[in-house]
């Protein structure tokens, strides 16, 4: 097998009462055959998240408050570059990412800065239909222009970054709804990073309730086409300096 572009890898796991699922995502992610540490980062959670996930052999990082993905996966870049891990790759606690592909999307980093775990990719059977639907695939025309790469699912948060995109991370990483996903990418491409996609197979929700109805869905078609449009408007960020440089 050729040896990974990455020395040490980072799973950071933003979590917000899950406690439900994320001592059990920690625990496969941790019986894996290539052994990856483990973050939770504990978004402001009201129950047990922090406990479960430090009983099943996690690192947790306590946020004191609610800051949101985008907010705790700063957090966690921030905790990696500072520790000295050259990738990261996000799962969500939820149990909907499957660790057996963790790899799969760290491998994508051997041709990129950001390697993006596809549900759309000719792999799996997860499917979207209606607002959403359309959403997604008006923000993956977008964006695959803006990167010169097909992208399908440019809205998964299961994604790997190198030591190039944790410094372009850390200077733009924004909070706000789709920040953590769309204008995160857009910006890290305006700003030289390569994007490619890679196919994982999506689980259902291991634990909790899915928070999408028609409704949401039609709200998040409209939410989504202004995320782009106001990520469109953002400048490159300034001169990256590679973690550990």
């Amino acid at each position: 097998m050729p040896t990974p572009s990455y020395s040490r890898a980072l799973v950071i796991m933003p979590a917000w009462n899950e406690a439900q699922t994320v001592g059990n995502t920690v625990r496969e992610t941790l019986a894996l055959e290539h052994r990856y540490d483990v973050l939770v980062v504990d978004d402001g959670s009201s129950d047990e998240t922090a406990a479960e996930a430090a009983a099943a052999g996690a690192t947790v990082l306590r946020l004191p408050f609610n800051l949101g993905v985008g907010g705790a996966m700063r957090a966690g870049f921030k905790y990696a570059a500072r520790t000295g891990y050259d990738a990261v790759v996000q799962v969500d606690a939820d149990g909907q990412h499957d660790p057996r592909d963790i790899e799969r999307v760290l491998r994508g980093l051997d041709d990129a800065d950001i390697s993006i775990g596809a549900r759309f990719a000719e792999r799996g059977e997860y499917q979207v239909s209606g607002p959403r639907k359309w959403a997604m695939q008006f923000l993956a025309g977008v964006i695959s222009a803006l990167a010169k790469t097909r992208l399908t699912d440019v809205t998964s948060g299961f994604r790997a970054a190198n030591t190039r995109a944790i410094a372009q991370y850390l200077d733009h990483y924004p909070a706000e709804y789709l920040g953590d996903t769309i204008d995160s990418l857009v910006v890290a491409i305006k700003s030289g990073c390569r994007v490619v996609q890679v196919p994982v197979e999506m689980r259902v929700r291991q634990g909790g309730t899915p928070s999408h109805n028609p409704t949401k869905a039609a709200i998040y078609l409209g939410r989504s086409v202004f995320a782009l449009l106001f990520a469109l408007t953002r400048r490159k960020s300034g001169p990256v300096h590679l973690v550990g440089a």
